[in-house]
């Protein structure tokens, strides 16, 4: 990409596309495009094409999804399966039809089996059953990839499909019924510091073990990738490293001060066991996260307590 291509980021509001638009900004590349979703409705099909057809942008980057963790997956299914279908298919089929010159796709992990072996490589796609709490959205991720190598093989179309580990970072969803295990469990120890609560609950029995990539990291990768890779395989971004949830908790109740103790509601569901993704692919192509977790997870921390303040 040269700093003057007319450069789209679906999604922009979100973590991810705001990573991206903040990365992009910081590298020089003045034209980017970006409409919130009350002035495009990525899951309209005739919006979708009319704003391509206005604007022909040259790069895509969709970072567009419905995301949330494992109740709101669990718990609204049909519009996580429906609008990630309509939202990719839209997007990917007008960037193709107006002369998008490359798509890179975000995935996630989540599309990889239950108990795919560990770590897990790219070729684990599709060798075993979905983790039943999310499954309606990685088969609308699964969708999405298949539909790039698709147009990729029959129209010569250049799409890459990007798969994240799990994410935190600045604009983090952090309400307890649809966030993310990080998000929540930095709530939660926060709460409970400022109330003086005895204990903080933590669902599930603490074994099953994350990975864990700051979002400003898969920006990094994201342009990187859009510049240096063009094959239909789908292509793994992570930390190569993961810790159990109770590491995790530990960690959080460190880096926010708590004292009180952690309980571990067992009646509550551990989700896939363990998902450390293998990025050797992705090292050997040049690229390494820079951002440890320790560090991370405390500039969370400090954005979090001063968005909590100003409640």
């Amino acid at each position: 990409m040269l700093p003057n291509d007319k450069i789209y980021v679906a999604g922009h509001n979100g973590m991810v596309g705001s990573a991206i638009v903040r990365k992009l900004s910081s590298q020089g590349y003045n034209n980017v495009i970006v409409k919130n979703s009350s002035e495009l409705d990525l899951r309209n099909q005739h919006q979708v094409r009319l704003f391509f057809e206005k604007n022909r942008p040259s790069y895509v980057f969709l970072a567009a999804a419905k995301v949330g963790g494992i109740i709101a997956n669990n718990s609204f299914k049909a519009d996580f399966i429906y609008d990630n279908l309509m939202i990719q298919t839209n997007v990917l089929n007008s960037s193709h039809q107006t002369g998008v010159d490359k798509v890179l796709f975000l995935g996630s992990s989540c599309i990889y089996p239950k108990f795919a072996r560990q770590p897990i490589s790219e070729s684990e796609l599709l060798s075993g059953s979905l983790e039943s709490t999310n499954d309606a959205y990685a088969i609308a991720k699964i969708a999405g990839i298949k539909m790039c190598q698709s147009y990729r093989e029959q129209h010569g179309f250049n799409c890459i499909s990007v798969m994240p580990t799990n994410l935190y970072g600045p604009n983090d969803n952090y309400d307890l019924k649809n966030s993310h295990v990080l998000p929540a469990l930095i709530r939660k120890f926060h709460e409970a510091k400022i109330n003086k609560l005895p204990s903080v609950e933590v669902w599930g029995s603490g074994n099953p073990k994350r990975e864990f990539l700051h979002v400003d990291d898969l920006a990094d990768a994201c342009l990187f990738l859009m510049n240096k890779y063009n094959s239909s395989e789908i292509i793994n971004v992570g930390t190569g490293q993961d810790l159990s949830i109770n590491e995790l908790a530990l960690l959080i109740k460190k880096v926010t001060g708590y004292k009180g103790e952690i309980s571990y509601n067992t009646n509550k569901p551990d989700g896939t066991p363990r998902k450390l993704l293998d990025v050797s692919k992705l090292q050997a192509l040049g690229w390494e996260h820079k951002i440890n977790l320790l560090k991370g997870v405390n500039s969370v921390y400090e954005e979090y307590s001063k968005l909590y303040k100003a409640q």
